[in-house]
């Protein structure tokens, strides 16, 4: 078919470097797409860890306070994922940060 088409040997060098680029510039975007993914994962999981410090911090600063409000917690061990759980109930009457920040006022 390309005999039938007859191409001048630039036409066939300008269409491989018009491939490559399509091919560089498709892996570019994919690539562009994972990294946005990424980033957008690693500010959420900064913004809640910034948001635990701010409540540990808080405990820290008043930990009768923080003692009184909440009932002694059960924990229990997750089988699957082996991590530790708070009962629901206790998690319920835990104070929020905006609560420690308005006694604090």
């Amino acid at each position: 078919m390309v005999n039938q088409l007859n191409p001048r040997p630039r036409q066939v060098e300008v269409w491989f470097q018009n491939r490559r680029a399509r091919t560089k510039l498709k892996q570019t975007e994919v690539g562009c797409e994972y990294l946005k993914r990424c980033c957008e994962n690693l500010t959420e999981e900064n913004r809640r860890l910034h948001k635990e410090v701010q409540e540990l911090r808080a405990l820290k600063l008043f930990p009768q306070l923080y003692m009184h409000m909440n009932p002694p917690t059960t924990l229990s061990m997750c089988p699957s994922c082996k991590r530790v759980a708070v009962s629901s109930s206790a998690a319920a009457t835990r104070p929020s940060l905006q609560q420690l920040q308005t006694v604090v006022r």
